[in-house]
């Protein structure tokens, strides 16, 4: 089988299109197209049913195409094997972790290691959903939840402590509770129901103090953490956030310190064909010491 058809063939399903597949190729549609009716044409089967509304994979394709991720995926650990051979690393490094960690922690911290790393090209994918690593989405990731895929490895970097906030002008136009009761009535700033959480728990806002059936209802819900950060920052209300948010920022005050919210632990996760990796071992190395600086 040509490879070259089958490379064309695999950009071709990742992109449901051939003139998605060309930009990417840096060939043209018809090039793109003649490629893929040779590969049917020698296989003699139906590779994709083809409608207005773009490219569907037959049964057989479906079947091609985990062969043809397969080989990219080794072709890709090939490459990487062989500029790990350098002395200094070098390469892509693909990082992705969460909207608020990486803005807030991660991002202003990295300058240091493109510095001592000028040969690797770093990139960070905030997302608040987890990448498929297994498939490349992304080399390395930082989250909130342990893997449960078996070909992932996992350090646990850190835990996280919730604690209460409100930004100076929220307390000067609402005062400062006192007590947890207090806080019935208070604009409470929770996750919504389609929030990403790492632990159910994380709403504990609208439980804490409360008295006999009372029920608290939040103010503002809002899908992230980053969002209730940003929220509680321009005064809007009352959050509970990580630790770390204000550590870095400064500009929020603690209130009702006695509260506690639950702990999440920090994960630093990659797959198990990059452990030999010196991009991942260099850029664990500097999270771990940056994390014990930050902890100090």
């Amino acid at each position: 089988m040509d490879w070259d058809k089958l490379r064309i063939f695999h950009a071709v399903a990742e992109a449901g299109s051939f003139t998605h597949a060309g930009e990417s190729l840096n060939l043209s549609q018809s090039a793109v197209s003649r490629q893929i009716s040779a590969l049917e044409e020698s296989l003699d089967v139906l590779l994709f049913h083809r409608h207005a509304r773009g490219l569907m994979l037959t049964e057989q394709g479906e079947a091609l195409v985990r062969t043809a991720r397969d080989i990219a995926k080794k072709l890709n650990m090939a490459e990487a094997r062989i500029i790990e051979s350098r002395e200094r690393p070098a390469g892509p490094l693909r990082i992705t972790t969460t909207i608020a960690f990486g803005s807030v922690w991660l991002a202003p911290r990295l300058k240091e290691f493109l510095e001592d790393y000028p040969d690797i090209e770093a990139s960070i994918v905030l997302s608040d959903n987890e990448l498929d690593l297994s498939m490349r989405e992304a080399d390395v990731a930082i989250r909130l939840t342990p893997p449960t895929q078996a070909d992932l490895v996992q350090r646990r970097l850190m835990t996280l402590r919730y604690h209460v906030f409100a930004a100076p002008s929220y307390l000067q136009a609402h005062g400062m509770p006192m007590t947890p009761s207090d806080l019935d009535h208070h604009r409470l700033i929770i996750f919504g129901d389609d929030a990403r959480m790492p632990v159910p728990s994380l709403n504990w806002l609208l439980d804490v103090g409360v008295q006999d059936d009372h029920k608290r209802k939040p103010f503002l819900q809002v899908n992230s953490t980053y969002g209730i950060f940003r929220a509680v920052q321009s005064g809007i209300g009352i959050g509970a956030l990580p630790h770390y948010l204000n550590q870095e920022t400064g500009n929020l005050v603690e209130i009702l310190p006695e509260l506690r919210g639950p702990d999440v632990d920090v994960f630093f996760v990659y797959p198990e064909e990059l452990r030999p990796s010196n991009r991942i071992a260099v850029f664990r190395d500097f999270l771990i010491r940056k994390i014990e600086e930050f902890n100090a």
